[in-house]
């Protein structure tokens, strides 16, 4: 008994059982592989190229890495960026060059590629350069930004897509065929994982591996929506915390409370805090947001930002999120002006490449006897005894700096009345001037 237990081989993870042997057989990354499109016409070309693979996880860098070896009947050397150093490229060179001498070409599969340093990159490019190798790098992140220029100036970059609805019920499809036989999955069960597949044909696998081995402890072969739910420790949304996705979810929101569309902002809120964004962070954007885009036109959006974000200390998640909640509905529908931010851009820049100018004397203060008789202070004209409480023609400028007219309002909410007083204001100084 015992020998026949050391004799079984472990079974195979659904994702390497399901593993495409071939390019047909890839499921999504139809505008790569389809007839005519740029991968496709890549393996057909008969020569390997340097590449980059850019795309969220799960949408098939590995698989595409391992194929092109397979289509070129080239060797094929996988390194983890996580993991391999300085060391492991040396020792992945040396295993190329004996391929090479035997007469066999070697791919290099980089996964995470961009967690390599500026140094490890830069080894890289001799082999690639050399020959010796055909560079294939795998990213999650904008290979513009993590990336080498010289690398990338070397390598084709692919853009990989996650997988849409229909793609992943394919895969839930050919995993019941090949290994699932056994399974009867209703409709609402196959919806729910691909809900919480979220477009990710691995997180689908392990999912449908899980399912599996539940139903096997349950003595079940129905699978419902219902058993899913309470069987499998699940997490909706996807995002590296410091990723693309996030900061692109981030800017998602922004752009919805700018553009005045409130339920866009929800959705984004929504996805955000699903998926594991610091409630903290939410809040200190929405705060910003309410200064840089919707600033005087409703100073009431400002007060609600910081409601939110002291209501959510106060009462913590998930309570103190419908506060934010709220926030972004106020501010996506509050009157839009960022004539105060750019205002505050433009003198900020004007103030730090020009010289310091003095102060003018008038409107120094004149605490002293000495600066009395200096003229601190003189011909001052205090505003609240002027007719409307202005002083018209009166400047507050340093000498000789021409009226720079930063801020210009918008003729939106609050600041429509501000534009109507500063022409009555302007109004009274033109006629200051002429008297």
């Amino acid at each position: 008994m015992a020998s026949d237990l050391f004799q079984q081989s472990p079974r195979k993870p659904l994702a390497e059982a399901l593993r495409p042997d071939h390019l047909d057989a890839v499921i999504g990354q139809r505008h790569l592989l389809g007839p005519g499109k740029p991968l496709r016409l890549a393996f057909e070309s008969g020569k390997p190229h340097s590449m980059i693979l850019w795309g969220p996880p799960g949408v098939g860098k590995t698989t595409l890495a391992r194929l092109t070896a397979q289509a070129f009947s080239c060797e094929f050397i996988a390194l983890s960026a996580v993991f391999a150093g300085v060391k492991e490229i040396r020792a992945a060179m040396e295993q190329a060059e004996q391929f090479l001498q035997r007469g066999r070409h070697t791919i290099l599969f980089v996964d995470e590629i961009h967690r390599f340093n500026k140094a490890q990159q830069d080894g890289l490019l001799p082999y690639a350069e050399s020959g010796l190798v055909t560079l294939i790098g795998a990213t999650t992140e904008n290979p513009s930004f993590e990336v080498n220029s010289a690398l990338l100036s070397r390598a084709q970059v692919y853009v990989l897509k996650s997988l849409n609805e229909e793609e992943l019920k394919e895969l839930i499809q050919r995993a019941r065929e090949k290994v699932l036989k056994d399974l009867a999955f209703d409709e609402a069960s196959i919806d729910t994982l691909v809900g919480y597949a979220d477009g990710d044909a691995r997180k689908m696998l392990n999912l449908l591996e899980q399912t599996q081995t539940a139903a096997h402890a349950a003595k079940t072969k129905n699978i419902t929506a219902e058993f899913i739910q309470s069987a499998l420790t699940l997490n909706v949304r996807r995002f590296d915390k410091g990723g693309d996705q996030f900061y692109d979810q981030i800017s998602a929101l922004h752009k919805s409370v700018r553009g005045s569309h409130p339920d866009a902002a929800l959705y984004w809120l929504c996805r955000m805090l699903d998926g594991g964004a610091d409630p903290r962070y939410l809040a200190r954007r929405i705060v910003r947001m309410a200064w840089e885009d919707i600033g005087i036109a409703d100073p009431r959006a400002m007060q609600v930002a910081n409601d939110a974000a002291e209501t959510f200390e106060r009462l913590g998640s998930p309570e103190g999120e419908l506060a934010l909640g709220q926030a972004v509905i106020y501010l996506a529908v509050a009157a839009k002006s960022n004539a105060g931010y750019n205002a505050y851009n433009a003198a900020r820049a004007f103030v730090q490449q020009e010289s310091s100018r003095e102060v003018p004397v008038h409107l120094r203060n004149a605490p002293t006897k000495l600066m009395k008789e200096l003229g601190y202070g003189h011909a001052y004209r205090y505003a609240h005894d002027e007719p409307n409480a202005y002083a018209a023609g009166e400047t507050y400028l340093p000498d000789g700096m021409k009226e720079p007219n930063w801020y210009q309002p918008t003729p939106r909410g609050l600041e429509q009345q501000i534009a109507e007083k500063m022409r009555f204001l302007r109004g009274l100084d033109q006629a200051a001037k002429k008297c």
